[in-house]
Order: structure tokens, then sequence, then C-alpha cells
């Protein structure tokens, strides 16, 4: 990213205010890919219990506004490695590689602040513009999900997609032939 656009960086708990404004402005937008939302989820008291909530969150900023969102959830350690990736961008913004970006940080620091060894996420099965962004950051459809989600007030099936980001064992395995 230059320095004349939006840049990428984590999300910290002063930053509630204006995921609140981020969310109110998207929220006709992203109606018809998110679940129900209550009306708490809009205010800054309910995005400062988001980013407080352990999941790992990346923002794209331009100016003093939020305009891209990257969430690792459901961060899952031992065997499995592995965590949930949501994100989406704000439209006005869309078509200048933040999306790629945001997914590229959020997989950059699954693996190395992490140690995770695959990301999934999951789009509505006509989301072709998230589909295509997952494509272009590494990742592969693995299948379709039957009723996976509530959205927009019905259960929708998704696609599901992954990224592996290393084949190493995880963290206290031993590796075979190695002395122990």
């Amino acid at each position: 990213m230059t320095t004349e656009g939006p840049r990428i960086r984590p999300a910290t708990p002063a930053d509630a205010p204006a995921l609140a404004r981020a969310v109110t402005r998207n929220r006709a937008y992203m109606k018809p890919w998110e679940p129900y939302r209550p009306e708490r989820y809009y205010t800054t008291e309910g995005q400062a219990e988001r980013i407080a909530d352990g999941g790992a969150r990346w923002f794209a900023v331009e100016g003093d506004e939020i305009v891209g969102v990257a969430t690792l959830s459901g961060i899952v350690l031992g065997p499995l490695c592995s965590a949930s990736l949501g994100y989406w961008v704000d439209p006005d913004h869309a078509g200048r590689g933040l999306a790629t970006a945001l997914l590229e940080e959020a997989c950059r620091a699954a693996r190395e602040e992490l140690g995770l060894h695959r990301v999934e996420a999951c789009t509505l099965l006509g989301n072709h513009a998230s589909q295509r962004v997952l494509a272009k950051g590494g990742f592969a459809r693995v299948g379709t999900v039957p009723r996976y989600l509530h959205i927009d007030g019905e259960w929708r099936d998704h696609h599901l997609f992954q990224r592996l980001l290393h084949d190493d064992p995880p963290p206290g395995v031993p590796v075979p032939g190695d002395p122990a």
C-alpha cells in the first residue's frame, strides 16, 4: 500500500468509535452478506465489545475512518491450528486491492504470530467478488456447506475456502526422527 491510500494496521480499543461509524455507514451494503445484527452492534459500545472479544483484527484506515476490516475468529490451537477469516471493504474503496491486502496481513499474522496451519473463509454462493479475492489470496475452494449461516432472513449455503499456511507440526508435537 502506498502512503497516499488507506493503510493496514491492527485494531486497538481506541478504534471502537471509528468502527461503529464504519459498520453504520455500510449497514445497508452489508445486509445481504451478514447475519442479523442487534442495534447495539452499531454503537461504539458494541464495537468496543467486538474488539475486546479475543479475535484478531486488522483495519484499512484512511484518515480517521475505517474503510475495511479483516477478522480472525474461532482461533483453535493444538492439532487443528486454524481460524476463520471474515473481511469486508467499504464499497467506495472496492477494487483498489484493500481486501487482498487485508487477507494477506491476516494470513501473515496467522502464520508468523499465532503459529496457525490454516485459515478458512466462507462466502455465499453468489458472492463472486469475495470468491475472486479469496482465490487471489491463495485460498482454495474445498466444498459447499449447506445452510451454513442465517443471512438476510434465511439459512444460506456457503462455499468453504481454505489457505494452508505451512505444513510444520503444531507447537509441542514431536517431529518423527528428531531426538527427544
